[in-house]
């Protein structure tokens, strides 16, 4: 069974992935601090899926704890990277808050993943990124545009470092790009 690592697993695209990864015969793991979001919804998840998750209560950005975590679960064959402050208001009230948890968190998790080489990575990014686009609608062909926020610029930033890390580690990766996100439990 591939063991894959779900972080913001028990905020609301983060829980709904864990499902559908259970359910799809995935064995998953949990990075969540619950700075923003609740340790009850791990109980949700089992309700669902009969299966308790391992949710590690840790700070990303702590390089030491993120890389324990690697070092007792050294068989991850995928992340999957929602872990963020995700609040474009918050982030323009406070943009250091942001560019501090949103891009040491990434880096960190690269880092391990790196040298623990895991081979497959999906990472949570915006609608943010394309900026104030000239066409509506927006399609994946459509040019990223200057951020509005630090929120998006945390996004567009992460996703230039995943992109260069991911040339170097030989590694592929997904980019997500969420307008509306919406689950079905």
């Amino acid at each position: 069974m591939k063991k894959i690592l779900v972080t913001g697993g028990c905020g609301y695209i983060g829980s709904h992935t864990i499902v559908d990864l259970v359910v799809n015969g995935f064995e998953v793991i949990s990075v969540d601090n619950n700075s923003r979001s609740s340790p009850l919804v791990l109980k949700g998840i089992e309700q669902i899926t009969g299966k308790p998750i391992k949710n590690y209560n840790v700070d990303l950005c702590i390089f030491d704890d993120t890389h324990a975590i690697f070092q007792e679960n050294n068989d991850i064959e995928g992340i999957i990277h929602f872990a963020a402050y995700k609040s474009v208001g918050e982030s323009v009230e406070n943009p250091l808050l942001y560019f501090e948890n949103n891009l040491n968190s990434l880096v960190n998790i690269l880092k391990c993943a790196a040298e623990f080489k895991v081979p497959h990575f999906v990472f949570s990014s915006s609608c943010t990124v394309y900026g104030e686009p000239d066409e509506i609608p927006v399609t994946e062909k459509t040019s990223p545009k200057p951020a509005e926020s630090p929120y998006g610029y945390t996004k567009q930033i992460s996703e230039q470092i995943i992109n260069e890390f991911a040339k170097a580690a030989k590694t592929k990766n997904i980019l997500l790009r969420y307008f509306n996100p919406a689950g079905a439990h």
